[in-house]
C-alpha cells in the first residue's frame, strides 16, 4: 500500500498498513438522530465513503460500521418538546439521514448499528472498565476517571488541569473531569436494567461498545467529524484503553461546513437542509460539492460556490454525453498520487478536469478513439469519488428533475433543441446557428451526440 493518512492522534501522515492484510476496517460515528439533516451533517458520509472507496479500488476488502445513536439527552428533550415518543422521533429522523445518505450516492454501510440495540455489550464494557481500576459506580452513575488514563488527551490534545467535559452535573462524581458511562434513571426516561439499577448509557460508551463487537479489539480507521475529537472521541479511547482494547489505529477527523466562517448554527442548518438544497442543484451535484474540498479542511457555503461546483460537473457530463456510453478503464498517474497523499481530492478533481480537457481536444481534432480513452479514465476517476455520470445510479437519476424551475428550464430549451433540429434538417444552418448562439448567450451550452442534441448550463 502507497496509501498515506492524517493521523489525528500522532498529529502526522503515516503509511496506511491494515491489521489484516487484504482488509481494511473503518468505523464512521453516524448520525445523532434528532433533527432533519443538513448538508454540514452528510459531509462527513461523503467524505468517508470516499475513503471507502478509494481502499476497495486498491483491492482491500472493507467492513464500514457506521453507527446510529438513537438514544441521548437531545434527542429525549427535542422529542418531549414536539409532544412525540421519543422513539418516533428517533426512527423518524433515523428515516431522514437514510435518505439524504441514498440521495447522495453514499453506499450503505456494511453494518449499520443503533445504541439502543446494544445496550447489553455495554454493560459488559462498563464492567471491564470498573475491573480495571478506571471507572467506579455512585448513586446509579457510572463515570470513567481520565486521571487514571495515562495518554489521555492524545486525540484532541486536553490537559488534564484545564479539562472541562461539559455534560450536565451528575451526583457522586469524585472528580468534575470524570465522564459519564452509565446515567440513573430520572422520572418519565427510557431505561434499561444494569447491575448499578436502572438508567440509560452515556454518549461515549455507545461507540466504543459499537465498534469493537463488530470490528475487534482492535481496527484500523475511525472517522467522524471535527467537533467531535473532544470530548467524544477523546473519551471513546480512554474508554477503550481503559478497558485494555488498542481500538482504532488511525483518527481521520473531516472540517465544517461553514458560512461566514460560522460553524452551522441551528438556524443555518434548517436554511441548509438537504431537501432544501435539493431544490438548487440535483443530489450528484451536491455529493460534487461536499467531495471537492479535502476532507480536512472547512467548506465554506455559498450559493455561488455551490453553483460554480455543479458547473464543474456538468463539464465532466457534457465530455462523456459527447462521447457516449464507454466502459470505465483506470485512472491517471497523477490521479493515484493525488489520493494517496491523505486523500487529496482537488488534486483528484484537477485531474479529472485535465483528461477532460484532453478528451475534449480529442473530439475537435477528430481522434475519436483517444477521447474514449480518456473518458474511459475520467468514468474510472470519478467513480471513486462517487460521482460517475455513466453510473447506474446516476444515470438512471439523469431525468429526475430538482425543482420546477429546472423543469421549466428544461421544456423550453428542449423546444429551441426541436427547432434548431429541423432547421439542421432541412439544411436552415442560419436559423441553426442562430439558435445555438442564443442559448449560448444565455449562459447554455448545447452538445452534439450521436443520439442527439444535449444541453448543459455553462
Amino acid at each position: 500500500m502507497t496509501l498515506r493518512i492524517f493521523d489525528t492522534a500522532t498529529r502526522s501522515q503515516r503509511d496506511f498498513v491494515p491489521v489484516r492484510e487484504g482488509h481494511a476496517s473503518v468505523y464512521l460515528c453516524g448520525a445523532t438522530v434528532q433533527t432533519i439533516p443538513h448538508i454540514g451533517h452528510v459531509r462527513s458520509g461523503v467524505a468517508f465513503d470516499i475513503l471507502r472507496n478509494w481502499l476497495e479500488a486498491k483491492g482491500l476488502d472493507v467492513a464500514f460500521v457506521r453507527n446510529v445513536t438513537n438514544i441521548d439527552d437531545k434527542i429525549l428533550a427535542k422529542a418531549a418538546e414536539a409532544g412525540r415518543p421519543w422513539w418516533e422521533w428517533a426512527a423518524t429522523h433515523e428515516r431522514a439521514f437514510t435518505w439524504a445518505y441514498d440521495q447522495l450516492g453514499v453506499t450503505p454501510p456494511s453494518l449499520e448499528p443503533r445504541a439502543t440495540g446494544h445496550i447489553t455489550e455495554m454493560i459488559d464494557y462498563i464492567q471491564r472498565i470498573i475491573d480495571n481500576g478506571h471507572g467506579y459506580a455512585a448513586d446509579g452513575n457510572v463515570y470513567c476517571q481520565p486521571s487514571t488514563i495515562a495518554d489521555y488527551g492524545v486525540i484532541s490534545g486536553q490537559k488534564l488541569d484545564e479539562l472541562d467535559q461539559g455534560e450536565s452535573a451528575g451526583t457522586g462524581k469524585r472528580d468534575p473531569r470524570d465522564f459519564t458511562l452509565w446515567k440513573a434513571a430520572k422520572p418519565g426516561e427510557p431505561s434499561w436494567p444494569s447491575p448499578w439499577g436502572p438508567g440509560r448509557p452515556g454518549w461515549h460508551i455507545e461507540c466504543s461498545a459499537m465498534a469493537t463487537t463488530y470490528l475487534g479489539s482492535e481496527f484500523d480507521i475511525h472517522c467522524g467529524g471535527l467537533d467531535l475529537q473532544f470530548p467524544h472521541h477523546e473519551n471513546e479511547t480512554a474508554q477503550a484503553h481503559a478497558a485494555g482494547d488498542g481500538f482504532a489505529n488511525f483518527w481521520m477527523h473531516n472540517g465544517w461546513v461553514t458560512m461566514s466562517g460560522e460553524k452551522m448554527s441551528k438556524s443555518l442548518g434548517n436554511v441548509l437542509s438537504v431537501p432544501n438544497i435539493l431544490e438548487l442543484v440535483r443530489p450528484v451535484e451536491l455529493r460534487y460539492y461536499l467531495g471537492s474540498a479535502h476532507y480536512r479542511s472547512m467548506l465554506e457555503y455559498s450559493e455561488q460556490s455551490l453553483t460554480e461546483a455543479a458547473q464543474g460537473y456538468r463539464r465532466i457530463e457534457a465530455f462523456l454525453d459527447r462521447v457516449g456510453a464507454v466502459e470505465s478503464t483506470t485512472w491517471t498517474e497523477a490521479f493515484e498520487e493525488a489520493m494517496d497523499d491523505d486523500l487529496g481530492v482537488p488534486a483528484a478533481l484537477a485531474e479529472i478536469h485535465n483528461a477532460v480537457r484532453r478528451g475534449n481536444q480529442a473530439l475537435a481534432d477528430g481522434r475519436d478513439e483517444d477521447a474514449r480513452v480518456c473518458a474511459g479514465q475520467v468514468r474510472a476517476m470519478a467513480a471513486v469519488l462517487g460521482v460517475d455520470p455513466q453510473s447506474p445510479v446516476w444515470a438512471s437519476r439523469r431525468e429526475q428533475g430538482t425543482s420546477e424551475a429546472t423543469k421549466a428550464l428544461d421544456v423550453l430549451v428542449s423546444a429551441e433543441l426541436e427547432r434548431r433540429a429541423e432547421a439542421r434538417a432541412a439544411k436552415d444552418w442560419a436559423t441553426a446557428d442562430e439558435v445555438r448562439d442564443r442559448l449560448k448567450a444565455a449562459g447554455i451550452t448545447v452538445v452534439d451526440t450521436k443520439d442527439g442534441a444535449s444541453w448543459t448550463l455553462s
